[in-house]
């Protein structure tokens, strides 16, 4: 079958609950935790178990942050939507002509875009800093117990995010949100990166739904506040390095980055999502109105297999709208897209988002 997938419908009796999202930043996991019937044991058996593995899917209709935060969705309560999809097009052509009629845009982008930028993912057997995985330190746990060793891995993750620039793949999103800002269509990133690139390329429209590295978050008062000083304090010059052989700098909790609102003087700790941790509910709720308005979805440089990113763009493509995934390899979702381009994004991304012979400035 080719284009759009067939849909059909029907409703449950019950509704999903709700499930924590434990994601933080590149190379990270969600938790394995569901809150009663039909929470992320619901999801995995129905979108993986049956549907990832053959060629019948069933998504839930209603956006993935309602079964991990609880969200309600403007779409129909307890909907599912059923759909059979061909095997996704690698035609150029025929993407750009359904790019050329797009009028509302959403970019679903992850670690993949951001390693072409020569940042690691911290994925696989080499993803270690030190001996530790990062789920190993991306925990209020890790943070707890020691805040020295935290802060030094965010530290070092800082210092390497300032030093490097964003790829063709980032400036081509850029350029295109500015070009159809002009023409009154919308571009909206959705972004599971914590590093920035996104805005250090010029886009506007932008949801970071991990968080940012280059923001802190007081433990006392909650104060979150922007902050790219390099060093975070004078604590951590020179500390941070990934080697194995590398000691602990054990530094002192007094020395550590401190909350600088008056009367606090707070320990502070990154602004990211860590494991264990809910997504921001008010950006789920953002996320959720631009999935349900877009009529073209990109999915770049993402694995397709952490939620509840995971799920998003094969909700748009359930509801029949087009969905372009670019990355370097196939995934677990790819099946369920109308393109697949795969590649380097920044060799790939310029050539696709470039200006279409039919675009027209109003």
């Amino acid at each position: 079958m080719c284009g759009a997938p067939r849909l059909s419908v029907f409703r449950p009796s019950a509704r999903a609950a709700a499930a924590r999202e434990t994601r933080e930043g590149a190379g990270s996991e969600v938790g394995k935790e569901a809150r009663g019937a039909g929470g992320l044991a619901y999801l995995k058996n129905y979108y993986y178990k049956e549907n990832l593995m053959g060629p019948f899917q069933t998504v839930p209709s209603r956006l993935i942050s309602q079964l991990y935060c609880g969200l309600k969705s403007p779409a129909a309560k307890g909907t599912k939507i059923c759909l059979t999809m061909a095997r996704p097009s690698s035609n150029m052509a025929n993407f750009r002509e359904v790019f050329a009629k797009a009028k509302h845009i959403v970019v679903i982008s992850g670690a993949g875009i951001s390693a072409e930028s020569g940042l690691p993912t911290f994925r696989g057997a080499g993803g270690y800093w030190r001996k530790w995985k990062a789920q190993d330190l991306a925990t209020p746990q890790a943070f707890a117990y020691n805040p020295s060793r935290v802060w030094e891995f965010y530290h070092y993750r800082r210092e390497m995010m300032q030093r490097v620039e964003p790829n063709p793949g980032h400036l081509a999103i850029a350029e295109c949100e500015a070009r159809l800002h002009k023409q009154g269509r919308r571009v909206m990133v959705i972004t599971q990166n914590i590093d920035e690139l996104h805005r250090k390329a010029g886009t506007k429209n932008i949801l970071e739904i991990h968080g940012s590295i280059f923001k802190t978050r007081c433990t006392s008062c909650g104060v979150v506040a922007e902050n790219h000083k390099s060093p975070i304090c004078p604590a951590l010059s020179g500390k941070g390095a990934p080697d194995p052989e590398t000691q602990d700098a054990t530094i002192p909790v007094e020395k550590l980055p401190r909350c600088e609102e008056a009367a606090c003087g707070g320990l502070l700790r990154p602004h990211v999502v860590w494991f264990g941790e809910n997504l921001d509910p008010s950006i789920l709720e953002e996320v959720d109105r631009e999935l349900a308005l877009c009529d073209l979805c990109l999915v770049v440089g993402t694995s397709s297999v952490v939620y509840p990113a995971a799920m998003f763009a094969p909700q748009v493509s359930a509801r029949g709208v087009p969905v372009a995934e670019f990355n370097m390899e196939i995934t677990p979702a790819t099946n369920t897209f109308r393109f697949h381009f795969q590649g380097p994004c920044g060799k790939i991304l310029p050539e696709a988002l470039a200006p279409h012979e039919t675009e027209t400035v109003s």
